[in-house]
């Protein structure tokens, strides 16, 4: 068991990110991200768009976001919404009884018609008129995958103004990795051994990286997935792009 809100809050210190741009990142509001930190679930709409935020606000900033709803699952949806019921024997009614029983039944699942019905409108206009969904919460046109600029630099539109955006996924095996800021010999951000299936995010201007088995990680740049050159396994990330270390400015 681990502590889902202080959790996320170090992740998104560590990155020196901000709400606005989390929200940004994320498609999701800041008062539900501020909401997830705080553990304070009863802000939002319901479960299922609780756990389809903490997922998203997870694999942001870089966490297993299956982890923290599997969490979230064994701590307040396990034993609520879970639990079967216990049906006990009961004996016919007469029939007059049994009439006005139905007639009982006819009314409660209207009522609960209307309820539902009033839930699903409220939740609609809490969550902004469908400005949030669980899936695919990442709107507009597919970006077009990076082309090559040349034999050791590949290009990358900037996410944003002035920043480089760096994602590391040990997607088919471990590799040690060190991250430093600016250059080879800038603040540590990261060093150590990225198992696989985990993932590290990085936000800087300028970002430092390099790897002990490239062949074994995926890198996004900017939002765009990047091929690595065989040639080198330390790189420089700008706004611009991914350039190889010891052709970089």
């Amino acid at each position: 068991m681990f502590e889902i809100g202080n959790s996320l809050r170090e992740a998104r210190l560590r990155q020196s990110l901000d709400f606005p741009e989390a929200e940004q990142g994320t498609k999701i509001r800041g008062k539900y991200l501020r909401a997830l930190e705080d553990e304070r679930f009863e802000i939002l709409p319901g479960h299922t768009y609780t756990k389809g935020f903490l997922r998203t606000y997870a694999d942001f900033l870089g966490l297993d976001g299956g982890l923290y709803v599997d969490e979230y699952n064994s701590r307040f949806v396990v034993g609520d919404e879970d639990r079967p019921a216990l049906r006990a024997r009961r004996v016919p009614p007469p029939r007059r009884t049994r009439r006005r029983l139905e007639s009982g039944v006819v009314l409660l699942a209207l009522t609960a018609i209307v309820l539902v019905t009033a839930l699903v409108i409220a939740a609609w206009k809490f969550g902004g008129a469908g400005s949030e969904t669980v899936k695919g919460l990442q709107t507009g046109a597919a970006t077009p995958p990076a082309r090559q600029a040349g034999p050791k630099t590949i290009a990358a539109p900037s996410s944003k103004p002035g920043r480089a955006t760096l994602v590391v996924s040990a997607s088919k095996g471990a590799s040690w990795m060190e991250v430093r800021a600016a250059s080879a010999t800038g603040r540590l951000l990261y060093g150590g051994t990225l198992e696989r299936g985990q993932k590290q995010r990085f936000v800087r201007a300028k970002i430092y990286v390099a790897f002990g088995n490239p062949e074994n990680v995926s890198v996004q740049v900017n939002g765009l997935r990047m091929k690595l050159p065989a040639t080198s396994a330390a790189f420089l990330v700008s706004p611009e792009g991914l350039s190889t270390a010891d052709t970089a400015a």
